[in-house]
């Protein structure tokens, strides 16, 4: 179980420190790299969330209670960050952080969609984590101004790299949902 779980912290670091890339180019030349922000409000949830999914892997389809607390790891995302002082006021009043909590949110929806086991959740959870996925790719040149407009290349780089970490995410966030959904000993369990 180990293995997997490594692979996952690896694979969920590279994920978030993408991201932070991501996040830099939309902040363009007044992006600020600090240890705290950086390092504890994005790799470490990174870590934390692909050792979780990594782990998902190879649970018991038996172990439902664990992986279903697997399949909400992606919310710390979200809550580490907005654990931060200040954070939550400024999300309230200003907004910022709310792409946190819509990556996190989007993970799970489109984990849940992609590997979900009742088809009428998978269809809304899958509209939802597509409508999520169009809207962050179209606040590239929203949130970056003209320099990233999607028609030049640096502006489609970007939205490419956020969709495609989207996307990613939403993959891996379905292992613990096909595990539940394996795991089903009949149509009304779960």
């Amino acid at each position: 179980m180990v293995g997997p779980v490594l692979v996952g912290a690896v694979c969920g670091l590279a994920w978030a420190a993408a991201l932070r890339a991501y996040m830099a180019e939309l902040n363009g030349l007044v992006s600020e790299v600090d240890g705290v922000g950086t390092f504890v409000g994005v790799l470490l949830p990174g870590v934390l969330v692909g050792a979780g999914l990594g782990a998902a892997a190879v649970q018991p389809r038996t172990a439902r209670t664990r992986l279903r607390w697997l399949a909400a790891c992606p919310l710390l995302f979200a809550i580490v960050p907005l654990a931060f002082p200040g954070a939550l006021v400024t999300l309230l009043t200003t907004g910022l952080g709310g792409g946190a909590v819509a990556v996190a949110l989007g993970g799970i929806a489109g984990g849940y969609a992609l590997g979900g086991r009742r088809l009428w959740a998978r269809i809304v959870c899958g509209i939802l984590a597509v409508a999520l996925l169009a809207g962050i790719v179209a606040t590239v040149p929203l949130v970056g101004g003209p320099r990233l407009s999607l028609t030049n290349p640096r502006g489609a780089w970007v939205a490419c790299l956020v969709g495609a970490l989207l996307v990613v995410l939403m993959i891996a966030a379905s292992l613990p949902f096909r595990r539940l959904r394996a795991g089903a000993t009949s149509p009304t369990a779960g």
